[in-house]
């Protein structure tokens, strides 16, 4: 039986100067495959929303979606350490509701760790979570959550002074006592700063390569997504033209008559089918 990483072994990794490697997951099979395939860290992303449910945005998700994929992640994935995104309106409102909710993600989802969005005005509450033995990954830069008063998927942090600002942030949130720092659509030499600037690690997504470790939405990268592909996803494999070709050809197949076959089929006993008044050879292949 394998042992799940601990939050202890992955700084160890980062500070050896061993990058660290994350994906979303959302169910059990995927979270399955992605732990096969040795991944350090499982992120059961808000991006849910989007990729699963069909909305627009992050915002719809609930804390009940999250706990339930959560859970099916924890199920699929034995080694690798999970996270689970803190949803929309789950921590903002007060660092009560905050604790509460991070307390369920980690209680009745199983995570290990949660991460919120937010920077200067998230100390409070990362460091009243940390205090209650609750790991917290920090999450700035383009913070998804934000994208109305962002005005939408832009990178973020490319004046000086925005740039500044989070550089700031991180420092901040490293104090508070985050374990980590998802910096997400920022300028790859910001990113680089940042990560030289801080002593916890730094997940890149959109941040280039010089971050200590990586995320990725995982239907970006199979091609499972279709409504947009950011520029920094790098496509490793296109299942949704595969799956879509298996769908069609199984569609062919049953209209057809050449799907069930008998191999496919349960059969009975000869004897049995005669007590039925058949004469135990039928065979449906035969009408075709």
């Amino acid at each position: 039986m394998s042992v799940r990483l601990t939050i202890r072994q992955l700084l160890k990794k980062a500070d050896e100067g061993q990058k660290l490697t994350m994906l979303t997951a959302y169910d059990y099979s995927l979270a399955s495959l992605i732990d096969e395939a040795g991944l350090d860290m499982i992120l059961v992303g808000d991006s849910l929303g989007m990729v699963v449910l069909g909305y627009e945005d992050t915002l719809p998700v609930t804390m009940d979606d999250l706990i339930r994929h959560t859970q099916a992640v924890i199920r699929g994935a034995k080694r690798a350490l999970v996270v689970a995104d803190m949803p929309f309106l789950s921590y903002q409102t007060s660092i009560e509701d905050a604790v509460r909710n991070a307390g369920r993600l980690l209680k009745e989802g199983g995570a290990q760790a949660v991460k919120l969005e937010g920077g200067l005005a998230m100390l409070s509450v990362i460091r009243r979570l940390v205090e209650c033995g609750i790991p917290v990954m920090g999450h700035i830069g383009l913070t998804p959550q934000s994208v109305n008063q962002l005005g939408g998927f832009a990178v973020q942090g490319r004046q000086a002074s925005g740039a500044q600002k989070i550089l700031e942030e991180a420092k901040a949130i490293e104090e508070a006592g985050a374990f980590a720092l998802t910096l997400e659509g920022v300028p790859w030499q910001l990113a680089k700063l940042v990560t030289e600037s801080i002593g916890i690690p730094t997940i890149g997504i959109g941040a280039g390569p010089y971050c200590s470790g990586q995320v990725l939405v995982s239907y970006d990268l199979l091609g499972l997504f279709d409504r947009f592909t950011p520029k920094f996803v790098k496509q490793y494999a296109n299942l949704r033209e595969t799956i879509g070709s298996a769908l069609a050809e199984y569609r062919k197949d049953v209209e057809s008559g050449a799907f069930p076959d008998l191999a496919h089929s349960f059969s009975m006993k000869e004897e049995q089918i005669k007590l039925l008044g058949g004469n135990g050879n039928e065979n449906p292949q035969d009408s075709r």
